[in-house]
């Protein structure tokens, strides 16, 4: 099944594919409104424009296209004014902007400091600047390469350039502008600029906004356990998931296809993998400590202390899937009901509305899970959670045999390529089912079908 499945189970394409020697520079790109700021970067919507001949284009100007009508930035001081709303469409491409508080100027400093950013970097992405470095797809400095994977972010273009006054950055960022353009200003003339597909929303946006149905929402968490997944295989941690390091784009019916983004906090060394020493406390655990989870938080430093981070994204998916179910997270807010993952009990755990099925409240329980032995591995979860929605036939048998599964899936394997090839645009259930066919272990499969037979019997 996997051959059939893993060279199918890709991201989308990539926007700049027919840009293939276009898009290292800054001055290359047109640069629209801003449409997102963290604690250590802003991210702008950008275009390259077409241009036939690329080497006249960056002989035009030394300025991004937002700048051109200014001069140098440097010389008014005054921030460039935001490009007109263009057409939806016209910005395929965002510019995240990273602040460069301590990393020097120089291009080898700036990706020593902010080389996490680059692990969901494609081949190609730094083939311009770092082509001597990464071209032959060595690990930057010791850190692991994330292949492809449809529900993690692709970073398409990297490179260091100048800082330049963007629009809002007064008002939004002043403190981190270099002293040419601020004279209180901390940051370094140059910094590390990500160039990504522009995503119409966050999960966080989309949640405001959208009550997604139960079996919608049992998607949506699937895909973040996939997501997790294909990082604990790459011995890789996120260590900062949260609603709005998760970018959301829809499928021709509208149905939400989630993308993991934000690496700028993971665990992505060559040498430890998912066991990171914690040796003092300047050592370096991750971000957003509400999601922090239990073994992670509660971990003492010391000479012989590690932190085992292989299921630690699958507590945080546990804790998400409160929001996506439409309740408050109970990990964050404020009073008597907010819990602490350093000091939760799980019977402390809100309960889930009776229209969610036995199976998802069952998997979120076992995420939340204190023990990370007793907790779901994300790929377990991820299985019963298909198991829950498409293999109702197969799990209905009180007396499973090994060849039943194997006709099961042979049936679901036609059935997905079929309905690949038909549709215009790959729908979202129908990737979700190429992520299960691709990802295929027998003994993991076995353990979700276990599982959810012994759920199903207690309840019955």
């Amino acid at each position: 099944f996997q051959t059939m499945f893993v060279g199918k189970n890709k991201p989308q394409k990539d926007p700049l594919s027919s840009f293939r020697w276009q898009g290292f520079k800054l001055e290359e790109y047109l640069i629209g409104q801003p449409i997102g700021k963290g604690c250590s970067a802003a991210v702008y919507e950008a275009a390259i424009p077409f241009c036939p001949n690329p080497r006249d284009h960056t002989k035009s100007s030394s300025l991004p296209a937002v700048q051109q009508d200014r001069g140098s930035a440097a010389q008014g001081a005054e921030e460039e004014p935001v490009v007109e709303h263009q057409p939806k469409g016209a910005f395929p491409l965002a510019i995240k902007m990273m602040w460069n508080i301590s990393a020097g100027s120089s291009s080898e400093a700036i990706l020593d400091a902010m080389g996490r950013e680059l692990v969901p970097a494609t081949g190609i992405a730094l083939s311009g600047e770092y082509g001597a470095v990464s071209g032959r797809r060595k690990p930057v400095l010791g850190r692991k390469k994330l292949q492809p994977h449809p529900n993690i972010i692709q970073v398409i273009r990297a490179f260091t350039s100048s800082v330049p006054l963007l629009p809002g950055a007064f008002a939004e960022y002043p403190d981190v502008l270099p002293l040419s353009l601020n004279p209180r200003g901390i940051g370094h003339s140059r910094t590390l600029f990500l160039v990504m597909k522009n995503y119409p929303c966050t999960l966080r946006q989309y949640l405001q906004e959208n009550t997604p149905d139960v079996r919608l929402s049992t998607v949506m968490i699937l895909q973040l356990l996939e997501g997790v997944d294909h990082l604990v295989r790459h011995g890789i941690a996120h260590r900062d998931l949260k609603s709005d390091n998760i970018l959301v784009e829809f499928d021709s019916a509208g149905c939400p296809w989630l993308v993991i983004t934000d690496f700028g906090c993971c665990l992505a060394d060559e040498n430890i993998g998912l066991r990171l020493p914690f040796t003092s406390s300047y050592v370096d655990r991750g971000g957003n400590g509400c999601l922090m989870a239990p073994e992670v938080i509660t971990a003492s430093p010391g000479p012989g202390t590690v932190i085992n981070y292989s299921k630690a994204d699958a507590w945080a998916v546990g804790a998400i899937a409160y929001e996506i179910l439409g309740l408050a997270n109970p990990f964050y807010g404020h009073g008597d009901s907010t819990l602490e993952s350093r000091s939760y009990q799980e019977e402390q755990l809100p309960s889930l509305p009776d229209h969610v099925p036995l199976e998802v409240k069952q998997v979120i329980k076992m995420l939340l899970q204190r023990d990370p032995n007793k907790r779901l591995s994300a790929r377990v979860a991820a299985n019963v959670l298909h198991l829950s929605l498409w293999g109702d036939s197969v799990v209905a048998s009180r007396t499973l045999k090994p060849d039943q599964m194997i006709a099961w899936l042979l049936c679901q394997s036609a059935a997905t390529l079929l309905t690949n090839r038909l549709a215009e645009k790959s729908q979202v259930e129908t990737k979700m089912k190429m992520c299960f066919l691709a990802n295929l272990e027998f003994e993991d499969l076995w353990a979700a079908i276990f599982l959810l037979l012994a759920w199903r019997s207690q309840s019955g």
